[in-house]
């Protein structure tokens, strides 16, 4: 019985010359499943009945389109907002998030069709190799993982001659300036003079956050137990206020991001991201919890969020330190419930400039210094005696010692 192997398919060059590279090299029958995960199929507006009808040229026996767009928004990315997930403090997770989805429905479709193997089309250097093999043994680890990319030595070059020889209607040339991955949280751009760190990031490759508005925009988004639910009072699906702040966001001009990150293979990388809609929704959901938490849960909140970011980009989505992680986050979302103001003001710049809950622990009586001042100020001198207690203990038992011996 001839194998059948599942690929995680783009449509683009690498996975349109995977199909036809897994047939000849694994005598296998292919299984091409593309997952919308609210990415624009391309620049030319190809559908997605477009990009099926190429898996099928490239010699794929199914080729299968899963929308998963509204899985993604509800599943993975409240999750995100309710961790404030920015790798090293900036990225939020574009590519990363949107893996285990994939992952998730490759392994379905491996199930459904009986087949061996999955595959993808990452390289070497990425970390997407991490969070479709990880991810993928974490689900399913009696299937077999394949890289064709890592194994076939062919450049891009060599790949669109490829792809030329088996009549594969690729769309593309060598000339292809940028790698560009996208998806409902934003967009990721690799490649071309990106690639040098000092140099400036070109405009071209922006499509979220090029400005076409010269006037300030204001939104108040709100959130029930920290999920967004409306913005200016309509309420919305998750994925459509995702659509709408970034939309509206990103007509000023904010969301972008410029750095050099750690991959987990161990490269420094220069990535540049547009992420209106994931970068106004952390903002303002963080602002919330400031309102909602209570210290030392805030302050512990805090110090977990870099590593459950940390997890997620290193494809460990489905690992049990990520679900207890995910259980803590879960509990302190209970009472982050309320709204924020936003204002965008072109180019590029948000500010927060309010925010209210029925949940508040801010009690004006306890902070105000006017008349209407609840606070017991007799109290503190007890409090701040035993607070520096030890320091003062400290300081006349040891530290005067040491100042006398010098």
């Amino acid at each position: 019985m001839t194998d059948k192997i599942v690929l995680a398919y783009s449509g683009g060059l690498d996975t349109s010359v995977a199909v036809r590279w897994l047939i000849e090299h694994h005598d296998a029958e292919v299984i091409a499943v593309a997952v919308d995960v609210g990415q624009s199929t391309d620049s030319t507006g190809e559908d997605w009945e477009a990009i099926q009808q190429r898996a099928f040229a490239a010699g794929a026996v199914e080729a299968v389109v899963i929308d998963a767009r509204n899985e993604m928004a509800e599943d993975y990315c409240v999750p995100a907002i309710a961790a404030n997930a920015r790798y090293e403090g900036k990225y939020p997770l574009v590519s990363a998030l949107s893996r285990p989805v994939i992952v998730k429905h490759l392994v379905a479709e491996a199930r459904r069709f009986g087949a061996t193997a999955v595959a993808h089309g990452c390289t070497g250097k990425g970390n997407d190799q991490v969070r479709f093999e990880v991810g993928t043994r974490a689900l399913a680890p009696d299937l077999d993982v394949i890289a064709p990319a890592r194994l076939w030595g062919m450049t891009r070059e060599d790949s669109v001659e490829y792809a030329a020889k088996w009549n594969i209607p690729i769309g593309q040339s060598k000339t292809k300036i940028y790698s560009i991955d996208e998806n409902l949280w934003g967009r990721a751009i690799e490649c071309g003079v990106i690639e040098d760190p000092w140099a400036k990031a070109p405009d071209d490759p922006y499509t979220l956050t090029r400005v076409t508005s010269s006037e300030d925009d204001e939104m108040v988004i709100s959130f029930v137990a920290g999920v967004p639910v409306a913005v200016d009072n309509k309420t919305l699906s998750v994925a459509d206020i995702i659509d709408e702040v970034g939309r509206r966001a990103g007509a000023t001009g904010f969301g972008r991001i410029d750095m050099v990150e750690n991959r987990r293979v161990g490269i420094k990388s220069r990535e540049v991201y547009e992420c209106p809609g994931a970068l106004a929704l952390i903002a303002a959901h963080a602002d919330l919890e400031d309102l909602c938490l209570e210290r030392d849960v805030h302050h512990e909140k805090l110090r977990l969020e870099p590593r459950w970011a940390e997890l997620v980009y290193d494809g460990m989505w489905f690992s049990p330190l990520k679900e207890a992680i995910d259980a803590f986050m879960a509990s302190t979302q209970t009472h982050v419930t309320g709204d924020v103001r936003l204002r965008f003001e072109p180019p590029g710049v948000m500010r927060i400039e309010g925010r209210r809950s029925p949940l508040a622990l801010y009690d004006h009586g306890l902070a105000t210094y006017d008349a209407s001042d609840t606070f017991r100020h007799q109290d503190a001198e007890g409090f701040v005696r035993l607070w520096g207690l030890g320091v003062a203990t400290w300081s006349a038992k040891q530290k005067s010692q040491e100042e006398g011996a010098s």
